[in-house]
């Protein structure tokens, strides 16, 4: 099941040495996939939101073979890092990205199983996270998940100190930036008629948060 809308174009493929790498996707793709594992449909269309390098897309697709990977990306160097990555991998469930810029208000796909975005939204405006939570609201099947992972500040729990350093560097980069209140995705949830359903503990400070349809 494929899960798209009117046959969207995908990004071409690019050659192998488009391929980036991230460090961090190695250390907890395997606690991301494990965390996965109870909440993502047994089969149907996965869209993975600001997929980056890829590896997480080629990581995750090995792991449920059931379930179709859509990656997607707004930057051309993402995009063939993720082309590259997915020529290697011959991964048959794993499907050519998407261009998706989430400040655009429209995405080139009308329909997903669940949607999964790791560590955009402290990297990426406020208006990125707000485009996530309004897509997931117009696509997303039944009761299917919005899964997001990243670094997080919670209000009424003390936030690691390097998870405040990362804060300080990230808005020193770009005001834009910097990490974003639970509270405030949670906000943006209910505009989209979701609620948050789970949060998950996850290695080096993170969490995995997870929003359903009311």
């Amino acid at each position: 099941m494929s899960g798209a809308g009117s046959d969207p174009k995908p990004f071409e493929f690019t050659p192998a040495d488009a391929k980036q790498y991230a460090p961090a996707a190695a250390r907890n793709r395997e606690p991301i996939a494990q965390a996965l594992r109870g909440v993502l449909p047994p089969s149907g269309l996965v869209l993975e939101i600001a997929s980056g390098t890829g590896e997480h897309a080629v990581h995750f697709a090995r792991c449920f073979p059931d379930l179709d990977w859509q990656p997607s990306d707004m930057a051309e160097a993402a995009l063939s890092s993720i082309a590259a990555w997915r020529e290697e991998s011959g991964a048959t469930n794993l499907k050519a990205p998407l261009r998706i810029d989430l400040l655009s208000g429209t995405w080139p796909i009308d329909r997903a199983d669940a949607i999964f975005c790791a560590n955009m939204a402290h990297i990426a405006p406020w208006e990125a996270t707000v485009g996530l939570f309004e897509g997931a609201g117009r696509i997303l099947d039944g009761a299917g998940p919005l899964v997001i992972y990243g670094p997080f500040l919670e209000k009424g729990l003390a936030t690691a100190p390097s998870n405040m350093a990362f804060d300080a560097n990230l808005k020193a980069r770009d005001a834009s930036w910097g990490l974003r209140r639970l509270e405030d995705l949670d906000r943006l949830a209910v505009r989209a008629g979701m609620v948050r359903t789970a949060r998950a503990a996850m290695p080096a400070n993170n969490l995995l948060l997870v929003y359903r349809r009311k």
